[in-house]
């Protein structure tokens, strides 16, 4: 199931069947786009939701597209909220976005610098969960151009980094499974190795902002994650990750009910699973250890101070780590719920 562990773990690896996907999320090159429309309009006032009409631009090649506002949280406490976009399916323009429909774009959040560092930070997450996980969504980078036909944009926010997550449906169609909407799901049917790889994952970048339950105001579970069902076997696949220490955004504030100082303390929030199958994800994990503080490295747009924090703050997990007896201590310490 995890790259690159045949010999060591062989027990844990499924088969993948993966179709042929979608040229977007092939390659983590930078892409330079140019979103052109009523960006002022779009954004303000953000209780609304109307889809508006724009053109996308990428790589010489132009696309009609439908954007509107999307998230809960961000919507209340960002300045330049997250975005869909959908796209003409009439749309027979081949390019860097051939097949798409919706496509979910995190963008800045803020105008400014830090704005701009988080959603770097963020998009760090998610290549790190990629590169431990054939389960996990791919992400593609962008340099976004916002050009504003209303001509009330902030000059702060013309120019930003933001990224696209990868559908659930072509997610679904690599992995050869199927999207599950349920309200509740037994313990026993998540699969037990992603399940703890998920664990360690989300102490890892130090997030605390999911569960394997129904969230408040969902009618669907779960909170910050998907399900994925293949041979009968349930994959939670983590998303959302503005609120882990990995980011550090200025507006993440921990659950007060987790009685934490800040979004930067680690909290094991893992289920209490089979010490054995914690323990092989943690091994796992830190097998990757190289790989996982290269994502860091390869992130365009940090200054070296950000670069270093953001390495400094994974290198403390995996010092941790190198005693795996006492963090699995303290990881069935922590753990929710009762043993299965």
């Amino acid at each position: 199931m995890w790259p690159h562990i045949l010999s060591l773990l062989p027990t844990l690896l499924l088969p993948l069947c993966v179709a042929e996907a979608a040229p977007l999320f092939d390659d983590d090159k930078v892409v330079d786009i140019e979103l052109i429309g009523p960006v002022y309009s779009l954004i303000k006032p953000m209780e609304k939701r109307e889809e508006m009409p724009f053109v996308l631009r990428a790589n010489g090649a132009e696309h009609e597209v439908m954007v509107r506002l999307r998230g809960k949280s961000r919507l209340r406490v960002c300045k330049f909220p997250p975005l869909r976009l959908r796209f003409n399916t009439e749309d027979t323009d081949p390019g860097l976005f051939t097949g798409q429909d919706k496509l979910r774009l995190v963008t800045h959040c803020k105008n400014n610098d830090k704005g701009e560092i988080n959603v770097l930070e963020e998009y760090a997450a998610y290549r790190i969960f990629a590169l431990l996980s054939d389960y996990a969504y791919r992400v593609r980078l962008f340099r976004i151009r916002y050009t504003d036909t209303d001509q009330k944009l902030s000059e702060k926010a013309a120019l930003r980094y933001g990224f696209a997550i990868e559908p659930m449906e072509q997610l679904a169609q690599r992995a050869g499974g199927e999207m599950l909407h349920v309200q509740s799901l037994s313990a026993s049917r998540y699969n037990r190795e992603q399940a703890a790889l998920v664990f360690v994952f989300q102490y890892l970048i130090g997030n605390t902002d999911w569960s394997f339950v129904l969230a408040e105001n969902d009618d669907a579970c779960c909170h910050n994650g998907d399900l994925l069902e293949i041979d009968r076997s349930i994959y939670y696949i983590p998303y959302d990750f503005d609120l882990a220490g990995i980011v550090n955004a200025n507006y993440a504030k921990p659950d007060p009910g987790l009685r934490m100082k800040n979004v930067r303390q680690r909290r094991y929030r893992g289920y209490c699973i089979d010490t054995e199958s914690v323990r092989t994800a943690l091994q796992y994990v830190k097998s990757q250890q190289a790989s996982v503080l290269a994502v860091a490295d390869d992130l365009p747009g940090l200054a070296d101070a950000e670069r270093k924090t953001m390495k400094d703050y994974l290198g403390q997990f995996f010092e941790k780590a190198e005693n795996e007896e006492k963090l699995l201590q303290l990881y069935e310490k922590r753990c929710l719920g009762k043993k299965a």
